[in-house]
């Protein structure tokens, strides 16, 4: 939320300090998966907090286009599931949030109460959102004009998926080739991250960022990022199963990757003449 950001200057915002994002960033600085971090340039106090400083990544970009994807399966850490069962704190906010978007979803006993737990709240917003099932969701799109869109949420497949790429790019076969490839090689590093193989990645989201002459990708907000005891590492790329950890980080960049191969394919056929397989084949022919 904005108000955890103050912008400083020099190509920097300041985000409110967490130990835990902190710890992840400084590891990051070292990893094969640094260039798809924003720069971390360690921490300043301003008045009573601390923050963190990092790289503007909309910096030189003019009236950019941005999209926020939460990865994973799950987007509560099982910590929380566990201190949810042990003392459920019951939160009328999410209850009205829940009510708002689908009056049927609480269970009689939830609406006598008039509250939920944090932690079914969470489970119900990753079954009905494209969390589960595709292993991210869209959060949110905020076009050149300013004005952010929520109405992803409820996407549930691929299809849906592939129209809102389609919308957020305005068809434009650069810059969704541009995020492709980007995509491509954040696989790559994520295979040869040792970050990503001890750490269970939770709530972190990819940023998709253009304008009319560049478009990339980020890795951000690891503060529910934790690393794993001892010697265990996580595959992300299987369900999760309680205890297991398992975050399911890789099955929603396989969705977003397979994703962008079907808006690029539809956006090719909408514009045939500028496609290079079309040109290959009228040069064969």
């Amino acid at each position: 939320s904005p108000g955890n950001f103050q912008v400083s200057k020099g190509g920097e915002v300041l985000k409110l300090y967490s130990e835990p994002e902190a710890k992840c960033l400084d590891c990051l600085m070292r990893d094969p998966l640094r260039p798809f971090v924003p720069q971390y340039h360690g921490l300043v106090t301003r008045g009573e907090h601390c923050y963190i400083r990092l790289e503007d990544l909309l910096s030189g970009l003019r009236r950019p286009v941005i999209m926020d994807c939460k990865m994973g399966v799950r987007t509560y850490q099982e910590e929380e599931l566990i201190k949810a069962r042990t003392k459920p704190t019951l939160r009328s906010d999410m209850y009205q949030k829940m009510m708002k978007v689908d009056p049927s979803a609480p269970s009689e006993e939830e609406h006598a109460q008039k509250g939920v737990t944090k932690w079914r709240y969470l489970q119900w917003r990753d079954t009905t959102s494209s969390t589960s099932t595709l292993g991210f969701r869209i959060e949110g799109v905020m076009m050149e004009d300013g004005n952010v869109q929520r109405d992803f949420r409820k996407i549930q497949t691929l299809t849906q998926v592939t129209e809102a790429l389609l919308y957020f790019t305005r068809s434009q076969l650069d810059t969704l080739k541009a995020y492709h490839s980007r995509l491509l090689d954040l696989k790559d590093a994520l295979r040869n991250s040792s970050f990503f193989r001890t750490h269970e990645v939770i709530g972190s989201s990819l940023l998709f960022v253009h304008d009319h002459n560049k478009a990339s990708v980020w890795m951000i907000d690891f503060g529910k990022t934790t690393p794993l005891p001892d010697t265990r590492e996580l595959q992300h790329s299987v369900p999760w199963t309680e205890g297991s950890r398992e975050d399911g980080y890789l099955i929603g960049l396989t969705s977003l990757i397979t994703s962008l191969s079907d808006a690029i394919g539809l956006a090719c056929g909408q514009q045939e003449d500028t496609c290079e397989e079309d040109n290959v084949l009228h040069e064969v022919l």
